[in-house]
């Protein structure tokens, strides 16, 4: 058996894209020497590992087993080469995904204020959707990752961890809340209804990648024509919300500092009780590191203050 580590990067990264064209693009290689590389793999193995469909390729059934048995080694043999490089001695290094949460953001920043100014870190920290970031940890993109899912949608999101074998915990059950402009004329009542936003704009992540909340708000309302804008990123949503008349969000609690910095309150919705869940995602062979702990450690800690204020009764898990 003569296969080498360059030739399972190759076939992740096909696996990843869906196409020999991408990968290719993606790896700076030319299109036939990625579909060689690939032949000579499925010809030591005497079965192929891709198959044709209308939109490029994707794994036959022995070539998903396959192919996690070698992101698993990719992974491990990246763990042993960054043990024995020199240049990585008292470098601190993190690679996570969370999703769009303005609470984890702010944790985020309170954990790198905190850091020594004298320490030496390469972070590579990014905001994605549930399964950009199941995909990111499986590739070995991500160590680790914080995903969102809606508690409906609960089964089917720790099935898939299942099917990875991904070690999972939750971090936070939280009820979602209306976010809106301080100057907003709904801003001054304690709690709303869903009466009160039939003729609001309601601003979605726009990552149809995973089920959002305002599709089941949406029919629940009875409002399949409400008007809605998709963003991809919390900034912009911040700017519309400050710059729209009568927009909305629903999110997870936010500190108050954020609310005070971007003008915004959030609110109880008393006929409309929907439920998130944060769920910390890695593969079973990882171990956080101490760097890791700390950063999970303050993401906890703005949970817990969170938990407390948005609810006398709501204890975070």
């Amino acid at each position: 058996m003569c296969v080498n580590l360059m030739q399972l990067k190759y076939m992740v990264e096909v696996e990843k894209t869906g196409s020999i064209t991408k990968a290719a693009s993606n790896l700076f290689m030319g299109q036939p020497n990625l579909s060689k590389a690939i032949k000579e793999v499925e010809n030591e193995f005497g079965t192929p590992i891709f198959k044709r469909i209308s939109k490029g390729v994707e794994p036959t059934e022995k070539g998903i087993a396959f192919l996690e048995c070698a992101k698993t080694i990719i992974q491990q043999l990246e763990r042993m080469e960054n043990i024995l490089k020199p240049d990585n001695a008292g470098l601190n290094t993190l690679k996570i995904a969370i999703p769009r949460a303005s609470y984890m953001a702010n944790a985020f920043s309170y954990f790198i204020n905190s850091l020594d100014r004298n320490d030496h870190i390469s972070v590579n920290f990014r905001e994605t959707n549930a399964i950009n970031s199941i995909n990111g940890v499986s590739d070995g993109e991500y160590s680790f990752a914080i995903i969102r899912f809606e508690e409906a949608y609960e089964d089917f999101f720790i099935s898939m961890l299942k099917d990875k074998d991904f070690y999972y915990e939750e971090i936070w059950n939280f009820p979602y809340l209306v976010l809106m402009a301080e100057k907003d004329k709904l801003a001054q009542k304690d709690e709303l209804t869903t009466s009160d936003l039939e003729n609001y704009i309601e601003i979605v992540q726009g990552d149809t990648t995973v089920p959002y909340l305002s599709t089941r708000y949406l029919k629940k309302a009875n409002a399949s024509d409400k008007s809605r804008i998709f963003v991809y990123d919390r900034g912009s949503q911040f700017d519309l919300l400050d710059g729209v008349p009568n927009s909305f969000m629903w999110v997870s609690p936010f500190t108050q500092e954020q609310l005070t910095h971007f003008r915004l309150v959030q609110k109880p919705c008393s006929d409309i009780v929907y439920r998130g869940k944060d769920v910390l995602i890695m593969p079973k062979h990882y171990k956080l590191t101490e760097f890791d702990k700390a950063l999970l450690e303050e993401i906890k800690k703005v949970r817990n203050v969170l938990a407390m204020s948005t609810s006398g009764s709501e204890s975070a898990k």
